[in-house]
This record gives structure tokens, sequence and C-alpha cells, in this order.
């Protein structure tokens, strides 16, 4: 029987918006869609963790913006029940176009467009993320949550 983890994963993710297509990230193996970014580092402000995971999954620099909103999701995985809360934050990035699906860094990752409009159909992950991210977008910079990083 195996142990369950007793801990919560604090993940960043970026939402990137251009020409009303939203970037995604597929896993090449296991097929799950999610939007790109990953773990917040001990120590690490989540802007900064975000940033630094785009370099690493799409090898170009971006700026992390405004914060969106936070999802929160469990769910059983390979090595047992995983939960996790996710900081979503949007995404500037002069350095793709949504014409083209930009390339991975990582082999095992794969970046594609898909349309806001379309986004519960996409097999975005988590589910509430998929519902919740247009309304989250179309709010005024004024209005959106406010977010307050630690300082150094």
């Amino acid at each position: 029987m195996k142990k369950e983890r007793k801990e919560i994963e604090i993940l960043v993710r970026g939402a990137c918006v251009k020409g009303g297509k939203l970037l995604v990230c597929r896993n090449r193996k296991h097929g799950n869609v999610y939007l790109p970014g990953g773990h917040v580092d001990w120590g690490e402000d989540s802007k900064h963790a975000l940033e630094r995971e785009w370099r690493e999954e799409l090898g170009v620099p971006c700026r992390a913006g405004r914060f969106l909103g936070v999802v929160e999701q469990c769910y059983k995985a390979r090595g047992g029940r995983t939960c996790e809360i996710s900081l979503v934050f949007e995404v500037i990035c002069p350095k793709i176009s949504a014409t083209q699906h930009p390339p991975s860094a990582e082999d095992h990752l794969e970046f594609e467009w898909v349309s806001l409009r379309d986004l519960k159909n996409s097999g975005l992950l988590p589910l509430a993320l998929a519902g919740q991210l247009p309304a989250w977008m179309a709010r005024p910079a004024a209005a959106a949550a406010r977010w307050r990083g630690f300082s150094r």
C-alpha cells in the first residue's frame, strides 16, 4: 500500500492570450493539458517562478503580469492522491506568435494555441480553470484580483 502524501503542491501557471487564443501545454506521454508553468521553489517569489518555468519550458523570456486567480484541486495520480494550489497570472511574451505553435525546450512537452471560446472542450485541467479563465482575462486591469508577493 502506498503511503499518502500529506502536502499541498504550490504551482504557478501563466495565461498567455493572443488574438483570442490561449497558449496551453500538453504532456506528450500522458496527454494532459494545462497552462505553462510549474512548482514554486521554497523561498522563490511566484512571479519569478513563473518567469523561470517559462524560460525552462519554452526557451524564451516572458513577463509575469497581473494576478488572475487561484484554483485548488485534488486528484488521484500515479503516486497516489495529489493536492495542488495553482496561482494563475497573465503572461506577456512578445517572442511567440499565435500564428504557429511554439517549440518546446523540453522533450516531454508540446505547446498549442486553443480558442478562449472553446476552452471548455480543450481538455484544459483543472476543469474549474477552463470555466473561470475567460472571465478572469476579460476583467479590466483595475478590477483584477490583487497580488502581493513577499519582498526579499
